[in-house]
């Protein structure tokens, strides 16, 4: 047996099992749901579409109805989710499962690659100028070296 011949072709056996999607509701993160949802039909995997709550300390002691906003962008999020599900109803086979956690982005995110076992996490470009600058979540997530990372423009 030669050496080309003991390396067969393996066919989807060896992908992620789990892919979490950071999303918030911004253009980028739809586009890395999207591009996510895609990788998850094609692997089998399962797709978990991730919403971190902001925890505003600020807002909040403003008056401002914060826990009340970050619900509703919750709720916005999953009907546009089950939305998109049934148009591909029939078509595409998808397993997904949408959650929440509260805090900062970029530590709701880590957690929830952790408790979630994922081997892959897809989120969109920042939108903010700033985080040229400062770092934005992508590029913390890039820089934790835990999972491979996607970063959807």
């Amino acid at each position: 047996m030669t050496e080309q011949q003991s390396h067969q072709f393996e066919r989807g056996t060896d992908g992620p099992k789990v892919i979490v999607a950071g999303v918030d509701g911004s253009d980028s993160s739809l586009r890395a749901a999207a591009y996510a949802a895609g990788l998850a039909r094609r692997q089998g995997a399962l797709l978990a579409l991730v919403y971190v709550q902001p925890v505003l300390a600020a807002g909040a002691a403003l008056g401002a109805p914060v826990a009340g906003t970050t619900e509703e962008i919750a709720e916005d999020l999953v009907t546009q989710v089950r939305d998109a599900t049934e148009r591909i109803k029939g078509v595409f086979d998808l397993r997904w499962e949408f959650h929440t956690f509260r805090g900062d982005p970029y530590n709701g995110l880590v957690k929830a690659a952790d408790d979630l076992k994922a081997d892959a996490v897809v989120v969109g470009a920042s939108e903010q100028a700033g985080h040229r600058f400062v770092g934005s979540v992508a590029v913390r997530l890039v820089k934790a070296g835990r999972w491979p990372v996607t970063v959807v423009p």
